[in-house]
Protein backbone atom coordinates (compact mmCIF):
# COMPACT_ATOMS: atom_id res chain seq x y z
CA UNK A 1 0.00 0.00 0.00
CA UNK A 2 3.20 2.42 0.64
CA UNK A 3 4.57 1.92 -2.65
CA UNK A 4 0.76 2.79 -4.11
CA UNK A 5 0.56 5.91 -2.23
CA UNK A 6 3.86 6.94 -3.19
CA UNK A 7 2.84 6.30 -6.61
CA UNK A 8 -0.46 7.95 -6.41
CA UNK A 9 1.26 11.05 -5.08
CA UNK A 10 3.55 11.37 -8.11
CA UNK A 11 0.79 11.08 -10.08
CA UNK A 12 -0.97 13.93 -7.98
CA UNK A 13 2.25 15.66 -8.73
CA UNK A 14 2.64 15.70 -12.55
CA UNK A 15 -0.89 15.79 -12.81
CA UNK A 16 -1.05 19.11 -11.36
CA UNK A 17 2.25 20.23 -13.41
CA UNK A 18 0.61 19.23 -16.67
CA UNK A 19 -2.71 21.50 -15.02
CA UNK A 20 -0.95 24.26 -14.34
CA UNK A 21 0.99 24.25 -17.57
CA UNK A 22 -1.66 24.02 -20.09
CA UNK A 23 -4.13 26.81 -18.26
CA UNK A 24 -0.97 29.19 -18.85
CA UNK A 25 -0.92 28.53 -22.84
CA UNK A 26 -4.63 28.41 -22.82
CA UNK A 27 -5.23 32.31 -22.71
CA UNK A 28 -2.99 32.76 -25.61
CA UNK A 29 -4.14 29.69 -27.42
CA UNK A 30 -7.84 31.27 -27.25
CA UNK A 31 -9.51 34.41 -28.14
CA UNK A 32 -9.93 36.41 -25.09
CA UNK A 33 -13.89 36.27 -23.17
CA UNK A 34 -15.77 39.09 -23.81
CA UNK A 35 -15.74 41.44 -20.81
CA UNK A 36 -19.58 40.96 -20.31
CA UNK A 37 -19.59 36.89 -19.14
CA UNK A 38 -16.93 35.29 -16.35
CA UNK A 39 -13.82 34.75 -17.03
CA UNK A 40 -14.04 31.11 -18.59
CA UNK A 41 -13.09 27.99 -16.24
CA UNK A 42 -11.97 23.86 -17.29
CA UNK A 43 -14.63 22.27 -15.83
CA UNK A 44 -14.38 18.34 -16.38
CA UNK A 45 -17.42 17.15 -18.42
CA UNK A 46 -16.79 13.44 -18.55
CA UNK A 47 -14.64 10.88 -16.91
CA UNK A 48 -13.91 6.90 -16.47
CA UNK A 49 -11.75 6.01 -14.16
CA UNK A 50 -8.79 3.13 -15.29
CA UNK A 51 -9.65 -0.16 -14.10
CA UNK A 52 -6.97 -2.33 -15.69
CA UNK A 53 -5.03 -2.98 -18.34
CA UNK A 54 -6.29 -5.14 -21.85
CA UNK A 55 -4.39 -6.06 -25.01
CA UNK A 56 -4.95 -4.27 -28.32
CA UNK A 57 -4.25 -4.92 -31.65
CA UNK A 58 -0.81 -3.39 -33.23
CA UNK A 59 -1.38 0.12 -35.35
CA UNK A 60 -5.40 -0.15 -34.85
CA UNK A 61 -7.24 2.93 -34.19
CA UNK A 62 -9.42 2.81 -31.22
CA UNK A 63 -12.53 5.49 -31.66
CA UNK A 64 -14.05 5.85 -28.18
CA UNK A 65 -17.57 7.36 -28.38
CA UNK A 66 -17.86 9.42 -25.05
CA UNK A 67 -20.91 11.78 -23.85
CA UNK A 68 -20.61 14.42 -22.65
CA UNK A 69 -22.11 15.81 -19.41
CA UNK A 70 -21.77 20.30 -20.18
CA UNK A 71 -20.63 22.04 -22.81
CA UNK A 72 -18.10 24.77 -23.90
CA UNK A 73 -15.74 26.46 -26.27
CA UNK A 74 -12.86 24.39 -26.34
CA UNK A 75 -11.72 20.53 -24.80
CA UNK A 76 -8.97 18.78 -23.90
CA UNK A 77 -8.90 15.34 -23.22
CA UNK A 78 -6.39 13.09 -20.57
CA UNK A 79 -4.97 9.85 -21.78
CA UNK A 80 -3.57 7.56 -19.43
CA UNK A 81 -0.81 5.09 -18.93
CA UNK A 82 -1.47 5.32 -15.58
CA UNK A 83 -1.52 1.69 -15.03
CA UNK A 84 0.76 0.33 -17.93
CA UNK A 85 3.92 -1.37 -17.81
CA UNK A 86 5.73 0.40 -20.46
CA UNK A 87 6.05 3.36 -21.83
CA UNK A 88 2.96 4.40 -24.07
CA UNK A 89 3.47 5.96 -27.76
CA UNK A 90 0.51 7.43 -29.29
CA UNK A 91 1.23 9.22 -32.50
CA UNK A 92 -2.48 10.94 -32.93
CA UNK A 93 -4.63 11.56 -30.92
CA UNK A 94 -8.10 13.98 -32.60
CA UNK A 95 -11.67 14.64 -31.10
CA UNK A 96 -14.75 15.37 -33.18
CA UNK A 97 -18.55 15.99 -32.40
CA UNK A 98 -20.50 12.41 -33.12
CA UNK A 99 -22.50 13.12 -36.16
CA UNK A 100 -26.14 13.18 -35.37
CA UNK A 101 -29.02 11.35 -37.00
CA UNK A 102 -30.19 7.49 -36.07
CA UNK A 103 -27.46 5.24 -36.10
CA UNK A 104 -24.26 7.55 -36.20
CA UNK A 105 -21.77 5.13 -35.27
CA UNK A 106 -17.99 5.99 -35.49
CA UNK A 107 -18.78 8.87 -37.71
CA UNK A 108 -17.74 12.53 -37.15
CA UNK A 109 -19.78 15.39 -37.79
CA UNK A 110 -18.67 17.43 -41.10
CA UNK A 111 -15.91 20.09 -40.16
CA UNK A 112 -15.69 19.08 -36.12
CA UNK A 113 -12.69 16.71 -36.48
CA UNK A 114 -9.84 18.40 -34.65
CA UNK A 115 -6.24 16.98 -33.97
CA UNK A 116 -5.13 17.03 -30.60
CA UNK A 117 -1.44 18.00 -29.67
CA UNK A 118 0.74 17.87 -26.69
CA UNK A 119 3.08 21.17 -25.58
CA UNK A 120 2.40 21.52 -29.39
CA UNK A 121 3.54 18.41 -30.87
CA UNK A 122 0.85 15.80 -32.34
CA UNK A 123 2.22 12.83 -30.51
CA UNK A 124 2.87 12.45 -26.98
CA UNK A 125 5.03 9.53 -25.24
CA UNK A 126 2.97 8.50 -21.74
CA UNK A 127 5.59 7.27 -19.24
CA UNK A 128 3.84 4.41 -16.89
CA UNK A 129 2.28 5.27 -13.94
CA UNK A 130 1.58 8.73 -15.49
CA UNK A 131 -1.36 10.51 -17.11
CA UNK A 132 -1.16 13.46 -20.01
CA UNK A 133 -3.40 16.50 -20.60
CA UNK A 134 -4.12 17.34 -23.96
CA UNK A 135 -3.36 21.41 -25.45
CA UNK A 136 -6.76 23.33 -25.73
CA UNK A 137 -8.57 22.75 -28.53
CA UNK A 138 -10.57 25.18 -30.45
CA UNK A 139 -14.26 23.45 -30.44
CA UNK A 140 -17.41 24.41 -29.34
CA UNK A 141 -19.17 21.62 -27.83
CA UNK A 142 -22.80 21.26 -26.84
CA UNK A 143 -24.31 20.07 -23.61
CA UNK A 144 -25.41 16.09 -23.59
CA UNK A 145 -23.19 15.45 -26.93
CA UNK A 146 -21.53 12.66 -27.93
CA UNK A 147 -17.67 13.19 -28.43
CA UNK A 148 -15.23 11.34 -30.51
CA UNK A 149 -12.19 10.98 -29.08
CA UNK A 150 -9.93 8.44 -31.33
CA UNK A 151 -6.75 6.98 -30.87
CA UNK A 152 -3.56 5.44 -32.94
CA UNK A 153 -0.50 4.24 -31.71
CA UNK A 154 2.08 3.28 -34.10
CA UNK A 155 2.78 -0.01 -32.52
CA UNK A 156 3.01 -2.70 -30.55
CA UNK A 157 2.22 -0.51 -27.16
CA UNK A 158 1.97 -3.90 -24.84
CA UNK A 159 -1.09 -3.62 -22.64
CA UNK A 160 -3.48 -0.27 -22.78
CA UNK A 161 -4.70 1.23 -19.64
CA UNK A 162 -8.43 1.07 -20.31
CA UNK A 163 -11.93 1.03 -18.60
CA UNK A 164 -13.75 -2.29 -18.61
CA UNK A 165 -17.22 -1.62 -18.50
CA UNK A 166 -18.20 1.33 -20.62
CA UNK A 167 -21.58 -0.02 -21.31
CA UNK A 168 -21.37 2.61 -24.57
CA UNK A 169 -20.30 0.61 -28.09
CA UNK A 170 -17.14 2.34 -29.50
CA UNK A 171 -15.07 1.17 -32.33
CA UNK A 172 -11.67 -0.19 -33.83
CA UNK A 173 -9.99 0.53 -37.24
CA UNK A 174 -7.85 -2.66 -37.09
CA UNK A 175 -5.50 -1.42 -39.35
CA UNK A 176 -3.90 1.72 -40.02
CA UNK A 177 -3.97 5.17 -38.37
CA UNK A 178 -7.27 6.31 -39.06
CA UNK A 179 -7.86 8.88 -36.61
CA UNK A 180 -8.54 11.46 -39.33
CA UNK A 181 -11.26 10.00 -40.76
CA UNK A 182 -14.53 11.61 -40.97
CA UNK A 183 -16.31 8.70 -42.10
CA UNK A 184 -16.97 5.39 -40.73
CA UNK A 185 -16.11 2.97 -43.03
CA UNK A 186 -12.40 1.47 -41.79
CA UNK A 187 -14.00 1.45 -38.36
CA UNK A 188 -15.44 -2.20 -38.72
CA UNK A 189 -15.09 -3.81 -35.45
CA UNK A 190 -16.40 -2.61 -32.28
CA UNK A 191 -15.38 -3.04 -28.84
CA UNK A 192 -17.50 -2.32 -25.21
CA UNK A 193 -14.40 -0.89 -23.26
CA UNK A 194 -12.71 2.65 -23.30
CA UNK A 195 -9.14 2.72 -24.31
CA UNK A 196 -6.51 5.22 -23.44
CA UNK A 197 -8.81 8.19 -22.63
CA UNK A 198 -9.99 8.94 -19.57
CA UNK A 199 -11.48 12.40 -19.47
CA UNK A 200 -12.85 15.23 -21.43
CA UNK A 201 -12.45 19.02 -19.76
CA UNK A 202 -14.58 21.80 -21.31
CA UNK A 203 -13.77 25.49 -21.27
CA UNK A 204 -16.58 27.99 -20.26
CA UNK A 205 -17.79 30.90 -18.15
CA UNK A 206 -18.85 30.63 -14.84
CA UNK A 207 -17.96 29.04 -11.37
CA UNK A 208 -20.35 25.85 -11.39
CA UNK A 209 -17.37 23.42 -11.52
CA UNK A 210 -18.54 19.60 -11.36
CA UNK A 211 -19.85 16.83 -9.26
CA UNK A 212 -17.82 13.61 -9.23
CA UNK A 213 -19.50 10.01 -8.55
CA UNK A 214 -17.16 8.01 -7.04
CA UNK A 215 -17.76 4.23 -6.93
CA UNK A 216 -17.88 1.01 -8.04
CA UNK A 217 -20.49 -1.02 -10.25
CA UNK A 218 -23.63 0.76 -9.05
CA UNK A 219 -21.97 3.88 -10.30
CA UNK A 220 -20.18 1.88 -13.35
CA UNK A 221 -23.89 0.94 -14.56
CA UNK A 222 -23.99 -2.58 -14.22
CA UNK A 223 -27.85 -3.37 -14.70
CA UNK A 224 -28.44 -0.34 -16.81
CA UNK A 225 -29.14 -0.33 -20.77
CA UNK A 226 -26.16 -0.16 -22.84
CA UNK A 227 -26.08 3.00 -25.31
CA UNK A 228 -28.97 4.85 -23.92
CA UNK A 229 -26.54 6.86 -20.50
CA UNK A 230 -29.19 5.51 -18.30
CA UNK A 231 -26.15 5.14 -15.57
CA UNK A 232 -27.41 7.39 -11.99
CA UNK A 233 -24.76 9.82 -12.78
CA UNK A 234 -25.65 10.34 -16.30
CA UNK A 235 -29.38 11.01 -15.03
CA UNK A 236 -28.44 12.90 -12.21
CA UNK A 237 -26.60 14.97 -15.12
CA UNK A 238 -30.28 14.90 -17.14
CA UNK A 239 -31.51 16.47 -13.96
CA UNK A 240 -29.95 19.40 -13.61
CA UNK A 241 -30.42 20.35 -17.29
CA UNK A 242 -33.28 22.86 -16.61
CA UNK A 243 -30.55 25.06 -14.65
CA UNK A 244 -28.84 28.32 -16.19
CA UNK A 245 -25.89 26.95 -18.30
CA UNK A 246 -23.44 28.75 -15.82
CA UNK A 247 -25.03 27.27 -12.96
CA UNK A 248 -24.62 23.50 -14.29
CA UNK A 249 -22.06 21.67 -13.00
CA UNK A 250 -20.39 18.92 -15.11
CA UNK A 251 -20.82 15.18 -14.05
CA UNK A 252 -18.27 12.76 -13.90
CA UNK A 253 -18.41 8.70 -13.39
CA UNK A 254 -15.39 7.93 -11.53
CA UNK A 255 -17.54 4.14 -10.60
CA UNK A 256 -15.03 1.37 -11.59
CA UNK A 257 -16.75 -2.39 -11.65
CA UNK A 258 -15.35 -4.44 -8.58
CA UNK A 259 -14.03 -1.98 -6.79
CA UNK A 260 -13.44 -1.88 -2.88
CA UNK A 261 -12.65 0.88 -0.25
CA UNK A 262 -10.47 -0.62 1.12
CA UNK A 263 -8.59 -3.06 -0.71
CA UNK A 264 -6.49 -3.15 -4.20
CA UNK A 265 -9.07 -5.52 -6.82
CA UNK A 266 -10.85 -4.39 -9.71
CA UNK A 267 -8.89 -1.32 -10.44
CA UNK A 268 -6.82 0.42 -7.62
CA UNK A 269 -8.80 1.11 -4.38
CA UNK A 270 -10.64 3.74 -3.44
CA UNK A 271 -8.27 5.44 -0.60
CA UNK A 272 -5.27 5.16 -3.67
CA UNK A 273 -7.45 6.28 -6.49
CA UNK A 274 -9.01 9.11 -5.06
CA UNK A 275 -7.04 11.82 -5.51
CA UNK A 276 -6.44 11.19 -9.67
CA UNK A 277 -9.93 9.88 -10.01
CA UNK A 278 -11.98 12.46 -8.06
CA UNK A 279 -10.16 15.80 -6.19
CA UNK A 280 -7.86 16.43 -8.92
CA UNK A 281 -10.25 16.65 -11.60
CA UNK A 282 -11.04 19.84 -12.93
CA UNK A 283 -13.35 21.48 -11.28
CA UNK A 284 -14.65 19.03 -9.12
CA UNK A 285 -16.71 21.19 -6.00
CA UNK A 286 -18.52 17.88 -4.58
CA UNK A 287 -17.62 14.34 -3.99
CA UNK A 288 -20.38 11.58 -3.79
CA UNK A 289 -19.23 8.72 -2.47
CA UNK A 290 -21.01 4.59 -2.77
CA UNK A 291 -17.84 2.51 -2.12
CA UNK A 292 -18.10 -0.65 0.47
CA UNK A 293 -20.43 -3.02 -1.33
CA UNK A 294 -17.45 -5.10 -2.55
CA UNK A 295 -15.62 -4.70 0.73
CA UNK A 296 -18.50 -6.40 2.18
CA UNK A 297 -18.67 -9.26 -0.21
CA UNK A 298 -15.70 -9.82 -1.15
CA UNK A 299 -12.70 -12.54 -1.45
CA UNK A 300 -11.71 -11.93 1.78
CA UNK A 301 -14.45 -9.77 3.64
CA UNK A 302 -13.75 -7.03 5.67
CA UNK A 303 -15.73 -7.93 8.91
CA UNK A 304 -14.35 -4.90 10.80
CA UNK A 305 -17.05 -1.56 11.28
CA UNK A 306 -14.13 0.54 11.89
CA UNK A 307 -12.27 -0.33 8.73
CA UNK A 308 -14.76 1.18 6.84
CA UNK A 309 -15.14 4.46 9.52
CA UNK A 310 -11.15 5.18 8.79
CA UNK A 311 -11.10 4.78 5.25
CA UNK A 312 -14.22 7.19 5.15
CA UNK A 313 -12.82 9.70 7.37
CA UNK A 314 -9.70 9.61 5.17
CA UNK A 315 -11.42 10.41 2.00
CA UNK A 316 -13.21 13.50 3.53
CA UNK A 317 -10.16 14.76 5.32
CA UNK A 318 -8.13 14.70 1.67
CA UNK A 319 -11.23 16.63 -0.07
CA UNK A 320 -11.39 18.89 2.76
CA UNK A 321 -8.09 20.07 2.50
CA UNK A 322 -8.89 21.16 -1.33
CA UNK A 323 -11.87 22.90 -0.16
CA UNK A 324 -14.09 19.89 -1.43
CA UNK A 325 -17.49 18.55 -0.30
CA UNK A 326 -18.27 15.07 0.15
CA UNK A 327 -22.03 13.66 0.48
CA UNK A 328 -21.54 9.70 1.59
CA UNK A 329 -24.26 7.31 0.06
CA UNK A 330 -25.46 4.55 2.19
CA UNK A 331 -24.54 1.04 0.95
CA UNK A 332 -27.99 0.00 -0.42
CA UNK A 333 -28.99 -3.94 0.62
CA UNK A 334 -28.00 -6.88 -1.87
CA UNK A 335 -29.90 -9.76 0.14
CA UNK A 336 -30.18 -13.06 -2.54
CA UNK A 337 -27.43 -12.02 -4.12
CA UNK A 338 -25.04 -15.03 -4.00
CA UNK A 339 -22.77 -13.70 -1.41
CA UNK A 340 -25.08 -12.01 1.06
CA UNK A 341 -24.99 -13.33 4.86
CA UNK A 342 -27.10 -12.50 7.78
CA UNK A 343 -23.54 -11.39 9.23
CA UNK A 344 -22.51 -8.99 5.83
CA UNK A 345 -26.11 -7.34 6.53
CA UNK A 346 -25.41 -6.34 10.41
CA UNK A 347 -22.40 -4.88 9.39
CA UNK A 348 -23.87 -3.01 6.56
CA UNK A 349 -26.28 -1.37 9.07
CA UNK A 350 -23.77 -1.08 11.05
CA UNK A 351 -21.81 0.83 8.28
CA UNK A 352 -24.94 2.99 7.03
CA UNK A 353 -25.30 4.11 10.35
CA UNK A 354 -21.57 5.28 10.37
CA UNK A 355 -22.20 7.22 7.27
CA UNK A 356 -25.52 8.85 8.23
CA UNK A 357 -23.76 10.45 11.29
CA UNK A 358 -20.30 10.38 10.11
CA UNK A 359 -17.77 13.03 8.81
CA UNK A 360 -19.59 13.97 5.55
CA UNK A 361 -20.98 17.02 4.94
CA UNK A 362 -23.92 15.81 3.37
CA UNK A 363 -25.54 11.99 2.65
CA UNK A 364 -27.64 10.61 0.14
CA UNK A 365 -29.56 7.50 1.90
CA UNK A 366 -29.92 5.48 -1.40
CA UNK A 367 -30.58 2.23 1.18
CA UNK A 368 -33.72 4.19 1.79
CA UNK A 369 -34.97 4.80 -1.42
CA UNK A 370 -33.92 1.21 -2.87
CA UNK A 371 -34.95 -1.34 -0.21
CA UNK A 372 -38.60 -3.14 -0.44
CA UNK A 373 -40.47 -1.99 2.70
CA UNK A 374 -41.33 -5.27 3.53
CA UNK A 375 -37.59 -7.23 3.04
CA UNK A 376 -35.19 -3.95 3.97
CA UNK A 377 -32.67 -6.14 3.33
CA UNK A 378 -33.41 -6.92 0.13
CA UNK A 379 -33.95 -4.37 -3.44
CA UNK A 380 -37.24 -3.34 -4.42
CA UNK A 381 -38.56 -5.39 -7.00
CA UNK A 382 -39.31 -2.92 -9.58
CA UNK A 383 -35.45 -1.86 -9.48
CA UNK A 384 -33.66 -4.88 -9.71
CA UNK A 385 -32.14 -6.24 -12.60
CA UNK A 386 -32.18 -10.04 -11.39
CA UNK A 387 -29.07 -10.31 -9.60
CA UNK A 388 -30.25 -8.51 -6.51
CA UNK A 389 -27.51 -6.22 -6.21
CA UNK A 390 -27.23 -4.38 -9.18
CA UNK A 391 -30.07 -1.65 -10.13
CA UNK A 392 -32.00 -1.27 -13.41
CA UNK A 393 -32.75 1.88 -15.34
CA UNK A 394 -35.63 2.49 -12.96
CA UNK A 395 -33.41 1.70 -10.28
CA UNK A 396 -30.64 3.97 -11.38
CA UNK A 397 -33.25 6.91 -11.92
CA UNK A 398 -34.58 6.61 -8.05
CA UNK A 399 -31.18 7.12 -6.98
CA UNK A 400 -30.42 10.14 -9.06
CA UNK A 401 -33.75 11.81 -8.04
CA UNK A 402 -33.21 11.56 -4.59
CA UNK A 403 -30.03 13.73 -4.39
CA UNK A 404 -30.79 17.00 -2.87
CA UNK A 405 -29.79 19.33 -5.39
CA UNK A 406 -29.03 22.15 -2.61
CA UNK A 407 -26.55 19.92 -0.63
CA UNK A 408 -24.94 19.20 -4.63
CA UNK A 409 -24.52 22.85 -5.66
CA UNK A 410 -24.02 24.45 -2.50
Amino acid sequence: MVDQLTRAAGVRRRCLAVAALTLLTTAAALPAPSTAEPAPRWTGTWETAPSGTAKVPSDATIRNVVHLSVGGRAVRVRVSNRLGADPLRLDTVTVALRRSGVRPGAAAAPGSLRTVTFGGATSVTVPAGEDRVGDAVELAVPADADLLVSVHTPRDAGRATYHRDAFRTSYLAEHGNRAADVDAAAYTATVSHWYYVTGVDVLRPGGAGSVVAFGDSLTDGTGSTPDTDHRWPDLLSARLRGLPPQRRPGVLNAGISGNRLLREGAGPSALTRFDADATLRDGVRTVIVLEGVNDLKGKPPETDAGAFARGYRRLVARAHTLGIRVIGATLTPFAGYRDWTPAREDLRQEINGFIRNGPFDAVADFDAVVRDPAHPDRILPAYDPGDHLHFDDAGAKALADSIDLTDLLR
